[in-house]
């Protein structure tokens, strides 16, 4: 009731809308809406209450509810269910919990902060309150083991297609799925599944996207490698996002996500491959390769039809590397 409320004060432009309209269309009482004004307020939203008039909307804050999300979505699959949660541990913990309760395809867990975020080989995610994207999508795709490199692939393309979509910047793909601008990582995202035989039964992909953070935002032991969106386009475009909402880059990540995921259902691997190249900063750079408890170097030439790392290694051996058995690390610095 509370978000169809929400919507009739939307759709009035900025005209009051009287407590007794509203419950003659929605079929409550005055007092219930009352009720629903004040759970919309500390939701965040600014309304206007008058006496005589009724209810005005004010300038809508930076909220990533499913109704804000959902409002302006044109994708049919990913994000169609969307739970929002103020805080939690882990975004991917609790999208774990509610796919093996049997949620749908493509549903969405975001939140304004996590406790206990988390990247590849178990380390933490700084997830600051509302600095930050952090978001984790359930997938159930008809595919098999061998797939789910490239749907890891696939996402991490998705977020690079929609941060050139909406600031009009080429941001870099370090192998796997790192995002990078200015040689300091931006987003990671952290692929977890479960599977029964050699079906997948659902993957989780878990999106951590600094967005708001300001320099003195990042812990000492990762300020050299990590920045956010908003430091990098303040320092290189004079460009403030301040004003700039979460949700204005959480739909098109989800729509530019559905798309490359249709592709991946559909077989149509060559052209995830062909365009993760084109944003790849790890092809044609010597990398250290750390496989199965040695450390190897060498120089990352391709990416495969399965989505491996193809490396020349130094000792005359050609390595294909997939990202759960290997850390890849630029020579020269993180990229």
């Amino acid at each position: 009731m509370k978000d169809r409320i929400l919507k009739k004060i939307k759709e009035s432009q900025g005209d009051y809308v009287s407590g007794q309209y509203l419950g003659r269309e929605l079929g409550i009482s005055r007092t219930a809406v009352w009720k629903h004004i004040k759970g919309l307020k500390e939701d965040g939203y600014i309304i206007e209450s008058s006496s005589k008039k009724g209810y005005r909307l004010g300038p809508i804050p930076d909220i990533i509810t499913p109704q804000e999300l959902q409002e302006g979505l044109d994708t049919r699959v990913i994000g169609r269910e969307i739970y929002y949660l103020p805080t939690v541990d882990s975004t991917n913990n609790y999208a774990k919990e509610l796919a093996r309760s049997g949620c749908g395809d493509g549903t969405v867990i975001i939140a304004d902060q996590q406790t206990q975020g988390r990247g590849r080989m178990g380390r933490s995610w700084h997830s600051a309150d509302k600095r930050g994207i952090w978001m984790s999508i359930i997938l159930r795709p008809p595919v098999g083991l061998g797939d789910i490199q490239i749907i890891t692939l696939a996402a991490s393309l998705a977020v690079a297609l929609a941060v050139d979509e909406i600031f009009d910047i080429k941001v870099g793909i370090k192998w796997p799925n790192d995002i990078v601008l200015g040689g300091k990582k931006i987003c990671g995202i952290l692929t977890e599944m479960s599977m029964e035989m050699e079906q997948v039964d659902f993957l989780v992909l878990g999106i951590g996207l600094n967005f708001k953070q300001q320099e003195s935002d990042f812990p000492k032991e990762i300020d050299d490698r990590a920045t956010s969106l908003g430091v990098y386009l303040k320092k290189t475009h004079n460009l403030d996002i301040g004003n700039i909402k979460r949700g204005q880059l959480i739909r098109p990540i989800l729509s530019r996500l559905e798309d490359v995921y249709a592709k991946v259902n559909k077989g149509a691997v060559t052209d995830i491959i062909r365009e993760w190249k084109d944003y790849s900063i790890t092809l044609g750079k010597e990398v250290y390769v750390n496989f199965r408890g040695k450390q190897y170097k060498g120089i990352a030439l391709d990416v495969d039809a399965d989505g491996r790392l193809v490396v020349e290694c130094e000792d005359g051996i050609t390595r294909k590397i997939l990202s759960g058995e290997v850390s890849v690390r630029g020579i020269l610095g993180y990229t």
